[in-house]
């Protein structure tokens, strides 16, 4: 395993000076395109229901995410709770809109740093921060005492992709692998279904900044575990309200079609998409030919590398020729077993 670039960072004091700077952002919040400008160093809440402390509601060795991040030992999961989106069909509802549970989950930046610690002594292969956006600078802190305890690990940040750019940019050289959600091709379904304003505008800018910093190359180690580089997640949704081929057009038009994507057929209906009438066309599981035409998209634009889930979403599919768009996808048991 190569070191991790924020050990350099930690060398030159350009840790230090970064966790500053984000940590400044709090004091009228524009940690995310939100900006609701709360004072959250004075423990006032943000719209993420937030304030200056990091909370987290587990953490623990997780083998859910793509395999070249679980190897055999598994990502270092920390799910941090709330959410700066309010998605009707969030799959950890539980965790990310029940701010009032999740304050007893409030913990120190001190405490942050030990669990990130106690992954490492476990043997899992990186530190995988889910929904990190919100808690940014807490988590850039955390890092900082980590590091200077002897922390290792790469860094993972799996977000939603409703990111602030200042913010990524000061990230660059923290997080070495950028794992974000590409949610909607279009604001009105942003709006509708995560009650955010100009997600695609948002979304996009941030997922480029992601790209200047980490590029199209993936970087593996000797056990093909991924250390640096960018993995665009794409759910598929009932009634291609995602909109999966705008998403992978731009992606392939704007980015490069280099870029690794997950395309992922995990969805079913939770929370308000399950319950209420207002959400019917999220209502169901994607169908098959729903699917088909997702893949299909893939294939025809040549998008180049990346993972497939099969359609029941138990497992990976990965294409692992980078320069032969033409390769098929292969289980990825077939380079495990």
């Amino acid at each position: 395993m190569t070191n991790p670039t924020y050990l350099q960072l930690l060398a030159n004091g350009d840790l230090q000076r970064r966790v500053v700077q984000l940590e400044a952002l709090l004091e009228r919040c524009t940690v995310c395109p939100r900006d609701c400008l709360n004072n959250r160093l004075q423990d006032e809440i943000a719209a993420c229901y937030s304030g200056r402390l990091p909370i987290v509601s587990s953490y623990t060795a997780h083998f859910g995410e793509e395999p070249a991040l679980v190897g055999t030992r598994g990502a270092g999961n920390i799910f941090f709770g709330n959410c700066n989106l309010r998605c009707v069909y969030c799959q950890n509802y539980q965790i990310s809109q029940t701010h009032k549970t999740q304050l007893k989950n409030e913990i120190t930046h001190e405490r942050l740093a030990e669990i990130m610690l106690e992954l490492q002594a476990q043997g899992c292969h990186n530190l995988n921060f889910v929904s990190p956006t919100h808690f940014a600078p807490q988590m850039a802190r955390a890092i900082l005492l980590a590091a200077q305890a002897g922390l290792r690990l790469p860094i993972v940040y799996n977000t939603n992709a409703y990111d602030s750019v200042e913010v990524l940019r000061l990230l660059e050289g923290i997080v070495g692998v950028y794992l974000p959600d590409l949610k909607y091709a279009e604001d009105e379904a942003g709006y509708l279904y995560s009650k955010v304003s100009g997600y695609k505008e948002y979304a996009r800018r941030a997922i480029a900044e992601m790209y200047r910093q980490a590029g199209d190359e993936l970087v593996f180690d000797d056990d093909g575990l991924l250390q640096r580089g960018l993995i665009i997640r794409l759910l598929v949704l009932p009634n291609d309200i995602g909109g999966i081929r705008e998403s992978l057009e731009w992606i392939r038009d704007e980015l490069s079609p280099r870029v690794a994507v997950s395309l992922m057929a995990q969805y079913y209906p939770t929370h308000q998409a399950a319950t209420s009438k207002r959400h019917i066309l999220l209502s169901r599981r994607i169908t098959e030919n729903e699917w088909l035409r997702a893949v299909n998209a893939l294939d025809e634009l040549k998008l180049e590398s990346g993972w497939l889930q099969e359609f029941d979403g138990a497992s990976y599919y990965y294409r692992p020729d980078f320069d032969n768009p033409d390769t098929p996808f292969q289980d990825i048991r077939d380079f495990t077993s």
